[in-house]
């Protein structure tokens, strides 16, 4: 959103410096205009902020219809910063190996600790960041996609706005039979922040957990799926402000357009169980 110049520059140099063959970029101006990037890298100027799903929709399209010019694409926030150069190597590899593989989520640590949140590992059992597995959603500022997935499933949910966009993604993803990778091994540094710090978040998280599943779970999972959310809501104790606006969104989520419903198959209900997260949490 051009607020972070320097941390844009850090990270366009840290991508050119990644070893094997150079990386194509595209820098989305989300809002605000790109300035100061270096020589080569395209951009794309919005004329008003998209959210974030829009904006990284945008960016797909800057590669060809749904990035059908590259075989993968990279996503990086701009306040973010690969420190090793062999990541764009071990992403290259890991998507030769397994031609189902149609996402990798990186590891997000801490720049000045090395720590990684326990939000930021993408399965419950996130005590370990350091063990790589293979999850039923992804961390939307450090990962790679396949094409591929956008040409057989779609983007992601320009609609949502902020929050939740990724596992919409990721759940239409494994629905057709593609898989999902965190790996310990590709690493973004970004700075330790509470994501409460958007004016916006505590409504649009309530909003889209109610248009996630009425989207995309069988019809008998949806109350399981937003009741089970309500609760540990409520057991949180958030302030009275902050709830207040969650529940706010959560009624907003029920009276509004929530976009196409396409519900997964029983045996992806299934297969999201066997990974360790049943699409009820």
């Amino acid at each position: 959103m051009g607020t972070r110049p320097d941390d844009l520059r850090a990270l366009l140099e840290s991508v050119a410096q990644q070893d094997g063959d150079p990386i194509e970029v595209v820098v989305v101006g989300n809002g605000a205009p790109v300035t100061g990037v270096p020589e080569g890298v395209r951009t794309v100027d919005l004329p008003e902020n998209l959210g974030i799903p829009g904006g990284r929709n945008v960016g797909i399209e800057a590669f060809g219809p749904g990035g059908s010019d590259v075989d993968v694409l990279l996503f990086l926030d701009d306040d973010g910063l690969l420190p090793n150069t062999d990541t764009a190597e071990l992403v290259r590899a890991a998507f030769t190996a397994d031609d189902r593989l149609g996402i990798v989520s990186f590891r997000i640590a801490d720049p000045e600790t090395g720590l990684t949140q326990r939000r930021h590992v993408p399965r419950l059992r996130a005590s370990d960041p350091m063990r790589s597995s293979r999850v039923t959603t992804f961390l939307g500022g450090a990962n790679a996609v396949r094409t591929s997935v956008f040409a057989e499933v779609g983007q992601l949910p320009a609609e949502f706005f902020y929050a939740h966009e990724e596992t919409d993604l990721a759940w239409r993803a494994l629905d057709a039979g593609w898989s999902i990778d965190y790996r310990s091994d590709m690493v973004l540094f970004h700075p330790t922040m509470p994501p409460s710090r958007h004016a916006v978040y505590h409504r649009m998280v309530a909003r889209n957990r109610v248009w996630l599943a009425r989207r995309n779970l069988p019809a008998p999972l949806v109350p399981v799926y937003v009741g089970v959310w309500l609760l540990l809501t409520l057991a949180r104790r958030p302030s009275s402000a902050a709830l207040k606006a969650w529940l706010g969104g959560f009624k907003e989520g029920w009276r509004t357009p929530c976009g196409p419903r396409r519900p997964m198959k029983w045996r992806t209900v299934w297969r999201l169980t066997r990974l360790g997260r049943p699409p009820v949490i």
